[in-house]
């Protein structure tokens, strides 16, 4: 197995350019997940990856080998894509050894692999079906079986859970994460929109937006400490809210005025901010709570109420001349929609964005 060196790529389609210089190392038996809005570029990277997308400038390593110009079927990469893409008239068992098949591999050891990896994936029952007697997420466990047989250095996943309903998302999603438990020295680069995959799955993030990194880390440090505001807001749902602010005092912490709420003191690091600079506040909707007392955040009235059982969403206006702001509170809350409410918020959960978006340093 093998890691995944990316210098300098760039890739244009003549003059419309689409990444813009992505350096990015990716380690033996990682597991990194590209997220991003539509149109960031996350798909087409992969598929630089794989060779089925030209590479525009800069260099590609695979395993240590320049692989620029080395074509798809010699790089030891396996491609999962979004739809299945099953021969119809084939049996589980000839899909998943068809590619060892044109390999010319022997026939004990093409059944040893495919019989392996039915066995991963929990399909040694269907083997002998056809891929229009089983489920959706049957049939993409056979394509990541498919992919499996092949014993590559490198798995890649485009999206494929985007085509599966929502239990058979979490199901597939499941097995995947159960793969890679099973298979810890394997590297697996995994594209979605879907922010849930990427936080249970991924060892590493990385955000992409408009074809360039935001931000790569650990699930967990994206959503604690994002780098600036794209990410904060990209990562977590419902998304943080923001509001504006203005610097009004610094010293050991630094004190924000919010734009019609109460000033607030965040814990940034000294020397990060100066008074009367422009910023913005950015606090988690599951960071916020409800106050009783004078000891609050902000106020506002609430004009939806989303009961959804185990969390209950409010829609809050009449903060500044914004969006609303949402807040999430765990269980059932006895509110009603025109209500006036006050929230608070524990002070290291605030973030504090300065004029272009940066986060200032904790």
């Amino acid at each position: 197995m093998a890691g995944v060196v990316m210098k300098d790529i760039r890739k244009a389609y003549g003059q419309v350019k689409v990444l813009h210089g992505i350096d990015l190392d990716i380690k033996q038996g990682e597991f990194v997940v590209f997220v991003g809005p539509s149109g960031c570029g996350k798909s087409t990277l992969l598929r630089m990856i794989s060779g089925l997308e030209s590479i525009t400038g800069g260099e590609m390593y695979i395993d240590g080998q320049l692989v620029n110009e080395v074509p798809p079927s010699r790089r030891g990469i396996a491609m999962v894509f979004q739809s299945y893409a099953l021969y119809p008239h084939m049996t589980v068992y000839d899909n998943m050894a068809f590619g060892m098949r044109i390999a010319r591999e022997s026939r004990d050891e093409i059944d040893r692999r495919v019989r392996s990896a039915a066995e991963i994936l929990q399909l040694t029952p269907y083997l002998d079906r056809l891929p229009k007697a089983l489920s959706g997420g049957q049939r993409q466990r056979v394509a990541i079986g498919r992919a499996i047989c092949r014993d590559p250095k490198v798995f890649l996943f485009d999206e494929p859970l985007s085509n599966l309903d929502a239990a058979l998302r979490v199901a597939t999603r499941i097995e995947i994460a159960k793969l890679k438990e099973q298979m810890p020295d394997t590297t697996m680069i995994y594209v979605t929109h879907d922010q849930v995959e990427a936080m249970t799955l991924a060892d590493r993030i990385v955000v992409l937006s408009a074809g360039r990194i935001e931000q790569v880390g650990a699930p967990l440090e994206l959503y604690e400490r994002p780098q600036n505001l794209f990410v904060a807001r990209f990562i977590g749902s419902p998304a943080m809210n923001i509001i504006p602010a203005t610097v009004t005092g610094t010293g050991e912490a630094t004190m924000v005025s919010m734009k019609g709420g109460k000033s607030v003191r965040v814990p940034v690091a000294t020397g990060t901010s100066e008074k009367g600079k422009a910023a913005s506040f950015g606090v988690r909707p599951e960071d916020l709570s409800v106050a009783t007392g004078e000891d609050y955040l902000f106020e506002g009235r609430i004009s939806i109420v989303e009961a959804l059982g185990e969390v209950t969403l409010l829609y809050i206006e009449g903060l500044a001349d914004r969006e609303p702001i949402i807040a999430k509170i765990p269980g059932i809350l006895d509110v009603t929609k025109g209500e006036t409410i006050r929230f608070s918020a524990d002070p290291r959960k605030l973030h504090l964005f300065d004029a272009e978006g940066k986060t200032f340093r904790i």
